[in-house]
């Protein structure tokens, strides 16, 4: 039995990969990022501790960097005869999974401070949100980093064998 695949083959198992451990990223972000505290007043945001922002950004930077690893190991793995395949696998692996890990921190962590129209002045949890979009980057980022080791790995290896 032969364990070559093909290139579509390992590009669709990186966007599945991606799509599912993104979302399942997404869940954790949601769960571990803290929280800005804001006050509001009659719907309106009057004060706020931007520290947080960071703290959530760093958070969802090192889960995509450690999916970006992970993953893109997984996907060498599959088809390491070829890397191309593995770093366009990886790279469109990551920029799925990294929006999906965005959309579904961002809908959970989701508030409606409009809709908070009481009289009393009250503090609550902020909103998950990047504030840092360039944080998205991480995963497809890392991807190429671990392809670019491997292909590294592999020329050092063709000039010992030489």
């Amino acid at each position: 039995m032969s364990t070559t695949r093909k290139a579509s083959a390992v590009i669709v198992a990186g966007l599945i990969f991606g799509l599912v451990v993104g979302a399942a990223l997404g869940v954790i972000w949601w769960r571990l990022a803290p929280r800005v505290e804001v006050g509001v007043e009659s719907g309106q945001l009057v004060d706020f501790q931007p520290s947080g922002f960071l703290a959530s950004d760093v958070t969802f930077a090192f889960l995509a960097l450690l999916a970006g690893i992970l993953v893109t190991i997984g996907l060498a793995t599959m088809r390491r005869e070829h890397l191309v395949s593995v770093l366009v696998a990886a790279v469109l692996s990551g920029a799925v999974g990294s929006l999906a890990m965005w959309w579904v921190g961002h809908s959970l962590g989701g508030v409606e401070i409009q809709g908070l129209a009481g009289t009393l002045n009250q503090v609550i949890e902020g909103p998950l949100v990047l504030h840092m979009p360039a944080v998205a980057l991480v995963w497809p980022i890392a991807a190429a980093g671990v392809v670019t080791v491997l292909a590294f790995g592999d020329w050092l290896s063709g000039l010992r064998n030489a």
